[in-house]
């Protein structure tokens, strides 16, 4: 141990038990799901969002579910300030990161005409410039180490094209160029590895809470994937894949419609998107709340 400032500092060549992971949007969703499968595993996980309270939760269950050690950092990855702070208290903890999971997110429905124009900007900044936030004050450090995981949870919306969601649907797609992008500035160092993972529909809390344009209850269109499972495909994707990776052969199937026969998915994706994913809210309030993961 070295000390700086006060504050007593991991060797950064030393080894601890358990890998350590960030998991940012980590309150609730994939990213709650995702802190303790690694938690499971008997990671040293960090769990990071906006909301305190959710995230002390959430670091009981994982402490309750075999991590090695677990704690909660306020981040809002739209300030630059709060994802340095976080990826640095990291480090002071452990002398290392071995893998960040990024899965803060936020959407809004409605038509680009008539989406909000705030709405509009927390959604790209949260998706997108949260990501590159993340990945600014990430990638250096796993450069450093000359090891180290970035996991980009993206969206099947970030490889195909749907009415009503274009802050959402462009923040997605803006995330896989990120990770593109990251992987080709980073292949110097093979040991360090940059991942996108695209879930399709999960059932989370995303959909209660969006900031809705559209005066609809948002419901995850079939078929739809619990947290948990995506969260197993996220694991596994950290440990050994690079790349993008899909959490379901629907995913497949259905870029496969979007690239291959796109004037038939342009004339039937606007009806079918309509009918399976909502409902009519009889107020047509607004929810305008946003969630972490």
């Amino acid at each position: 141990m070295t000390t700086s400032g006060g504050v007593r500092v991991q060797d950064p060549g030393a080894r601890t038990h358990g890998d350590v992971t960030l998991v940012v949007g980590a309150s609730s969703g994939i990213g709650r799901a995702t802190a303790l499968a690694l938690a499971r595993r008997g990671d040293h996980v960090g769990l990071l969002a906006r909301r305190v309270d959710d995230l002390e939760e959430a670091a009981a269950d994982c402490r309750s579910a075999g991590a090695a050690s677990a704690w909660v950092s306020a981040c809002d990855v739209t300030v630059d300030d709060d994802v340095a702070a976080a990826v640095r208290d990291a480090r002071d903890r452990h002398g290392r990161v071995d893998r960040v999971v990024h899965c803060a997110g936020i959407v809004t429905y409605g038509r680009t005409e008539d989406a909000d124009a705030d709405h509009a900007r927390q959604v790209v900044d949260t998706n997108l410039l949260g990501a590159m936030a993340v990945a600014r004050h990430v990638v250096p450090l796993l450069r450093e180490q000359g090891r180290g995981t970035l996991v980009l949870v993206g969206s099947l919306l970030g490889h195909v094209a749907v009415p009503g969601m274009t802050p959402y649907v462009v923040s997605k797609w803006g995330v896989r160029a990120l990770a593109r992008q990251l992987r080709i500035e980073n292949l110097d160092v093979p040991g360090v590895r940059i991942v996108h993972v695209s879930p399709g529909s999960v059932d989370t809390e995303i959909y209660d809470e969006a900031l809705d344009d559209a005066g609809a209850v948002n419901v995850p269109p079939p078929p739809v994937l619990s947290p948990e499972a995506v969260a197993r495909v996220v694991v596994r994707a950290a440990e050994r894949r690079r790349g993008t990776v899909q959490t379901s052969v629907a995913n497949h199937a259905l870029i496969a419609a979007f690239v291959l026969a796109p004037r038939a998915w342009d004339r039937l994706v606007g009806p079918v998107f309509e009918r399976v994913s909502h409902r009519r809210r009889d107020s047509g309030a607004r929810t305008g709340q946003v969630r972490d993961g």
